[in-house]
């Protein structure tokens, strides 16, 4: 051979093998902890994501008390080793700090897993933020926040993200957050076990201006309230201020706000799902049993409405106080849910969440046992109210947005407001 090709060709083998290196290198794998696993081992998560070229950590059973920051796009799972499958992400000792930023609307956070601006796959982790050391409330505890993100939040166990017992009424802590001012955003959170949390459980916000948030799937998670407390109104999942998006097959328990005395004339109070302030959401196939609220679409302003909520094929029980579906909006579907045992009504057309005027709302092929109204009719226009199946109901229907109790508190419906987790400015 010429000695010119020869040298041509070990050029060219040379930077064959110089981008394969590079393309190894750039999808290479991390393990944290002593387990066996692929790439360099470290100690710690923050060590493993910071590590240059890791696209995929991998964090053995065990208990890592640290709080993570993720920029760029990395997939962070746990992985079974030997008989266990638990790798647990604590407080540090010192209590939690802020991630060094505040959210999109100048709240100073401390999450313990932060990701900011990349699509991250944050799977099979238990997450507890029990003891947080917080003192005031100044700072927003979040068990797994996305910020501006993409990407997919699955089978993880969020728990415990809990204010001291002296300030679980700041209207904070929130297990799994996303939240963006761009409707660039797409993140699915599915398959998670969330309770003990302080506000909300699983919690969607857009840049609450009237622009579009995140996209969001929020798909087969379980989530469990504190169950009845005096201390703060919660919430299982809350898609608000724009964000969109869909809420479909989760099961979702024990959000109940014991209200205290003289809250009258208007009263807030827990929502199982609340849809607050984001149009166009689907609700659908959800179990939610014994929360004050069933399922909640809410207008807050002429910009930030409700409207065209669907909610269909949900199973809704034992509603402790108020409605089992309060369409507090405009425009909306209600169709072929099952209801029993509801405090108030079964469905509420509801014409108290100005500008919307409970109008032009469908509600058919419902099945409702048991409420002193199957449907509350508002005062709206345009609304198709059959036909729906009633078992043990006082009305079938009834006009207006009051009706008392079968059981229970004997008492007439008062004015509810559900207490939405709101953006800080």
């Amino acid at each position: 051979m010429h000695p010119t090709r020869t040298l041509t060709f070990c050029c060219l083998a040379l930077i064959a093998l110089a981008a394969l290196s590079k393309q190894a290198f750039a999808s290479s794998s991390a393990t944290v902890g002593l387990c066996a696993g692929p790439g360099t081992h470290y100690t710690t998560i923050q060590a493993a994501v910071n590590a240059p070229g890791v696209t995929t950590v991998e964090v053995c059973p065990g208990t890592y008390p640290e709080q993570v920051t993720i920029t760029q796009n990395l997939t962070l799972k746990g992985i079974a080793s030997g008989t266990s499958d638990a790798a647990v992400v604590v407080v540090p000792a010192g209590g939690l700090v802020t991630n060094g930023v505040t959210d999109l609307f100048g709240f100073p956070t401390a999450a313990q897993i932060f990701v900011q601006g990349a699509t991250v796959t944050i799977s099979h982790l238990t997450v507890d933020g029990a003891n947080d050391g917080l003192t005031d409330c100044s700072i927003d505890a979040i068990g797994i926040y996305y910020q501006n993100a993409s990407g997919t939040i699955t089978d993880n166990a969020v728990r415990n993200v809990l204010l001291p017992p002296a300030l679980q009424g700041c209207q904070d802590g929130l297990a799994i957050n996303v939240e963006s001012n761009t409707s660039t955003s797409t993140v699915t959170v599915s398959n998670n076990s969330v309770r003990n949390y302080d506000k909300n459980g699983i919690t969607a916000s857009g840049p609450d201006n009237g622009s579009l948030g995140p996209n969001v799937t929020v798909t087969g998670n379980t989530v469990i309230g504190l169950g009845a407390t005096a201390v703060i109104a919660q919430n299982g999942i809350q898609i608000g201020y724009g964000a969109t998006g869909k809420v479909t097959f989760n099961s979702v328990i024990d959000d109940i706000y014991i209200n205290p005395s003289g809250c009258a004339p208007s009263c807030t109070g827990s929502s199982g799902i609340l849809i607050y302030g984001s149009a166009n959401v689907t609700v659908t196939n959800n179990t939610v049993e014994s929360t004050q609220l069933g399922i909640v679409p809410v207008t807050e302003s002429a910009a930030l409405t409700a409207n065209g909520t669907t909610v269909s094929l949900n199973h809704i029980g034992g509603t402790q106080l108020y409605d089992a579906i309060d369409l507090c909006s405009d425009g909306n579907t209600a169709k072929s849910n099952v209801i029993y045992g509801s405090a108030q009504s079964g469905i509420h057309v509801d014409d108290e969440c100005p500008p919307s005027t409970g109008s032009d709302t469908i509600v058919t092929g419902n099945t409702i046992n048991e409420a002193c109204a199957g449907v509350l009719l508002g005062t709206g226009s345009g609304n198709t109210t059959v036909p729906n199946t009633y078992s043990n109901v006082t009305n079938t229907t009834l006009a207006g947005d009051t009706c008392t109790p079968s059981y229970g508190p004997s008492k007439q419906r008062q004015s509810l407001r559900p207490s939405a987790y709101r953006p800080k400015r």
